[in-house]
């Protein structure tokens, strides 16, 4: 009797029972390319095909004007953009799927052309040195605008009032984007926080304003339906750089975070070679597995074979896969027969329309073409 993969067992997250631990990571793909950035009938498509996923996280959806960085993403700020969600919604719970929405702010990786030439906002005035997509094409990157006090608490009220739009546009929970560079991971680092006030300075300083987003959002949802992700090794990618207190802020963090009943903690690899670097950690789910007691959900350049294995070594309880997703929106079902993944054209990872999105065949529609 062949030994079922440890990626095909399913898995109690919160009170849901999710049917594998194949799930589908967020990914930006530009496609709401509409003057009220909010999602329609492609994306009902697109996230139903891939509804096999054990967990859909859908791609980051700002949580107010102000958080947009990039064209074409949508929201789940305004009426409308709520209601529209409804469709993506119904379409992966009818193919009997979960679908949990990324509450995204950008912070400081934005540009004035998407708020009519203020500056974006972040902890501190700095500049992460990158570029912005903006309408017009790639622009330099600005030094942003150090949120006051009031600007923080009306931040902190967004992911509130968002988390209650997903809610009732029909989603299972909520990722907390607080990683990769955009505004909670802001605040984290020392290198781009350099404020003074009870949200800069010491370790819990710095980490004060995820624990109160998710004070905020358990208001209105139940905490085990939210869900928080991190990427503690990030370096050289966005402007972020690592000193000697970023993994001490993330080991406070990830620690802090059992005081929570969440509904998984979802951690990237690093994205670039850190093994060289004096305060980096090269192992992101060996070191936290042993520090977090909730669900452990890892990313990065994971296949299947790894996959398997870091479930089964028992330093992660999910995998969080990406780009092959885009091009194999069966994947939890390929990798049950071990069959061969389609490769993804990456020209068309963020341009409008249907081509490189909806149009990746499922293996059955391969044999039939």
């Amino acid at each position: 009797m062949t030994k079922t993969q440890a990626l095909l067992q399913p898995i109690q997250v919160g009170d849901l029972e999710l049917k594998n631990r194949v799930w589908m990571a967020p990914m930006t793909r530009s496609r709401a390319n509409n003057s009220e950035n909010k999602v329609f009938d492609i994306h009902a498509k697109y996230y139903r095909q891939r509804a096999s996923a054990g967990l859909i996280i859908s791609e980051g959806s700002q949580i107010s004007p102000r958080a947009v960085g990039y064209i074409n993403t949508p929201g789940i700020y305004s009426e409308a953009q709520t209601e529209a969600w409804k469709q993506v919604t119904q379409a992966v719970h009818e193919e009997g799927g979960r679908i949990f929405i990324q509450l995204w702010h950008v912070g400081r990786m934005s540009h004035p052309d998407f708020h009519g030439g203020k500056l974006p906002l972040s902890a501190s005035a700095t500049n992460p040195n990158s570029k912005s997509f903006t309408p017009e094409g790639f622009k330099e990157t600005v030094t942003a605008k150090e949120m006051s006090l009031e600007e923080i608490q009306e931040t902190i009220q967004d992911f509130k009032n968002r988390a209650k739009n997903a809610m009732e546009a029909g989603f299972d929970g909520v990722e907390i984007h607080s990683s990769n560079g955009y505004l909670l991971h802001q605040f984290f680092n020392s290198t781009s926080n350099h404020r003074t006030d009870e949200y800069g300075g010491s370790i819990e300083n710095r980490a004060r304003i995820l624990f109160e987003v998710i004070d905020a959002i358990k208001e209105v949802m139940p905490e085990n339906r939210i869900g928080v992700r991190l990427n503690p090794s990030l370096h050289g990618v966005f402007g972020m750089t690592m000193d000697e207190e970023t993994i001490p802020t993330f080991d406070y963090i990830i620690k802090k975070l059992n005081d929570y009943d969440l509904a998984y903690l979802h951690l990237s690899e690093p994205f670039t070679d850190v093994s060289k670097l004096e305060f980096a950690e090269p192992n992101i789910a060996k070191r936290y597995r042993p520090l977090y007691k909730g669900t452990l959900v890892i990313n990065s350049a994971f296949d299947q074979e790894k996959g398997n294995q870091i479930i089964e070594e028992g330093l992660a309880d999910a995998v969080a896969f990406g780009k092959p997703f885009i091009s194999n929106p069966d994947l939890a079902e390929r990798f049950a027969i071990n069959a061969p993944l389609a490769d993804w054209n990456s020209d068309t990872f963020y341009t409008p329309g249907e081509k490189g999105y909806t149009d990746y065949p499922k293996l059955e529609e391969e044999k039939v073409g």
